[in-house]
């Protein structure tokens, strides 16, 4: 799964990959956790435009009947996506891209676990396959949430856990943010586990491990 990422901000080089006509600004963030609000780029249902915006992580499908559902809805496995209830509508029509640099993952080591912090070798800003949903059922309007999709592990990633976020290639993401492309194959075939070559992975403090630290300190080697 992935649970915790980076996004410190420097998308400039990103925005214009993905046709936003003015980069967004965000603030610095070390430590993003389920729940919060993460900056995503989608084709805005109306208006046929890249945009973007802030969703909740924690997809809540359009048919759920409460909002809580989305705790346990943080990642989709790429394997099953086109085929799950609470995502295939997601998958079919209304894909997304996560703004990120960097993830962390939990590697057990005895009775502990020790997060890593995974990233581009030239710390590039890159972009996790997402799925984005719209609910309205609840006393407060419409919530937009959105998921991560997930594969198993390339080589880097293997000996720290057995999956990875799905990292798209840049080629991709003109076809990933296309909602009119819906052939659940060859959508499919995007969902790769991104080349190690080009990542790196190393040991960082487990202050990590609680959300509410998000600083500098938490991408910091662990020596």
């Amino acid at each position: 799964m992935c649970g915790r990422f980076t996004q410190k901000g420097n998308v400039k080089s990103l925005a214009e990959l993905l046709g936003l006509p003015i980069p967004p600004t965000l603030a610095p963030r070390y430590n993003i956790a389920p729940s919060q609000r993460i900056a995503c780029v989608r084709t805005n249902p109306q208006s046929a435009t890249r945009e973007c915006i802030d969703l909740k992580w924690g997809l809540v499908p359009s048919w759920a009947k409460d909002a809580s559902i989305g705790n346990k809805m943080i990642n989709a496995r790429a394997e099953t996506v086109a085929d799950k209830p609470s995502f295939r509508k997601a998958f079919k029509q209304q894909r997304c891209v996560v703004l990120a640099d960097g993830f962390y993952e939990w590697k057990r080591e005895g009775k502990t676990k020790q997060p890593y912090y995974i990233r581009f070798k030239d710390q590039r800003p890159f972009c996790f396959a997402g799925l984005w949903e719209r609910w309205e059922n609840g006393p407060d309007g419409a919530l937009e949430t959105c998921a991560m999709l997930t594969i198993g592990p390339n080589a880097l990633m293997e000996p720290i856990h057995h999956r990875m976020p799905v990292i798209l290639q840049a080629q991709d993401f003109s076809t990933w943010l296309d909602p009119s492309i819906q052939d659940s194959q060859f959508l499919s075939s995007l969902l790769q586990p991104y080349p190690p070559e080009e990542m790196e992975a190393y040991a960082v403090s487990a202050i990590v491990n609680n959300p509410k630290n998000d600083s500098e300190a938490c991408i910091q080697t662990l020596i």
